[in-house]
């Protein structure tokens, strides 16, 4: 029985228990999260990224590869990338729609990769990183004093988080709360804020959740489906209808952010005091991420491929298989963990939402401070997400 992949690297311990104001859940903002137009520069799209940009772009992922939250930097990798399998490393000619942009582009792998640090503290920990991915936006907010990021691009619009349960075993249950109307134990990793959320605001019990679980399918399979547990909603059903031998059957679930918890998922984030040194470049290469994001969609199977043979020099543990990467296409567009703002006028790719970035600094501040590890004080919108180098223009629609 293999273990299942990870989109989020392990976060600091929470001390549960935080009682929570539940606030509306929803992307109907208009606003642009304290942005401004784009310039000339950023609407220019794919070009010559030389002599704006470092020689080499260098992201830190929170993660392995993965075809999920990644793909579309993977996708940025031209042919035969260099793999350092021992640092878990891929370098490769930056190339945007089909042309070298004249620098590279180096991905380093998170998690056990970097003894499952978070990334904003790798970021601090080796300067030479220019751009790192969140595995969870609260991390931003959860680490806003102490080793601040300001998040530049949303790589997928929705977090992929899910609980699940046996519908076999459970066919009353249609959502979270369902499962919080039982006595059924839900198996998550202990630290994800987003678990403070539902046991705070009453949606799960505090006495039916289990903080151990390792991101093995053994303990759900050997229950014969009477525990739930948390899992991704772009890998875990395939998984357990196609891969995992000893079950074979489907899973049912519903994503946190669809029980009102908000954040967005993997992020891109500069430290703040490097912003400003970077920002010609980001203002020519987050529109070429955008637009990386659209193509991956439409036509992922490079990429995939791509990703794929990198994990699997990697040999890191997690398995990632084209049956699984390309069943989270299909699941992130049918969902929207991928999409611009389907429910509403946002047409953008990758940009962030005022209210919606203040509710979820309004649900965290008070579980970050039962942890005795404040936000920075006034923590406002504008502190942690900027759309200035966005272009507008390039959305899922367009």
């Amino acid at each position: 029985m293999r273990l299942k992949s990870h989109l989020r690297s392990l976060a600091v311990p929470l001390v549960a228990g935080v009682l929570l104001t539940t606030a509306a859940c929803g992307d109907d903002g208009d606003d642009d999260a304290g942005g401004k137009e784009p310039s000339p520069a950023a609407k220019s799209g794919a070009g010559s990224l030389a002599g704006v940009c470092p020689e080499t772009v260098t992201v830190q992922t929170s993660w392995l590869p993965n075809a999920t939250a990644f793909g579309p930097l993977y996708a940025l990798l031209g042919d035969e990338p260099e793999v350092d399998a021992d640092r878990k490393r891929a370098t490769a000619p930056l190339v945007a729609g089909g042309k070298d942009t004249g620098i590279s582009l180096e991905l380093r792998a998170g998690g056990p990769a970097i003894g499952f640090a978070a990334t904003s503290a790798q970021m601090y920990t080796d300067e030479d990183i220019d751009l790192g991915v969140v595995g969870g936006f609260d991390e931003i907010v959860q680490l806003s004093a102490t080793q601040p990021t300001t998040a530049v691009l949303a790589l997928l619009e929705k977090d992929p988080t899910m609980i699940y349960w046996d519908p076999e075993t459970y066919p009353e249950f249609e959502t979270i709360e369902d499962v919080g109307k039982s006595d059924t134990t839900v198996l998550y990793s202990g630290g994800d804020t987003y678990m403070e959320y539902l046991t705070g605001t009453g949606i799960l019990k505090k006495d039916q959740v289990d903080g151990s679980f390792d991101g093995s399918p053994a303990r759900f399979v050997a229950s014969g489906g009477k525990l739930a547990s948390s899992g991704y909603a772009a890998e875990d059903p395939y998984m357990f209808e196609n891969e995992i031998d000893d079950w074979m059957k489907p899973v049912k679930g519903q994503l946190v952010y669809e029980a009102g918890y908000p954040i967005y998922g993997p992020s891109l984030v500069v430290r703040p005091e490097a912003k400003a040194g970077l920002a010609p470049c980001l203002e020519k290469l987050i529109p070429v991420i955008q637009q990386s994001q659209v193509d991956y969609l439409r036509d992922p199977d490079a990429a995939i491929a791509t990703i794929v043979d990198i994990a699997e020099q990697y040999k890191g543990g997690d398995v990632l298989t084209e049956g699984i990467a390309k069943y989270g296409i299909g699941e992130m567009k049918k969902l929207g963990i991928a999409s611009d703002d389907a429910e509403g006028e946002d047409t953008t790719v990758g940009n962030f939402e005022t209210r919606r970035v203040q509710e979820i600094i309004d649900i965290g501040e008070p579980i970050f401070a039962e942890q005795k590890k404040p936000v920075k004080d006034g923590l406002k919108p504008a502190d942690v997400v900027t759309n200035e180098f966005l272009d507008t223009a390039i959305g899922h629609g367009g």
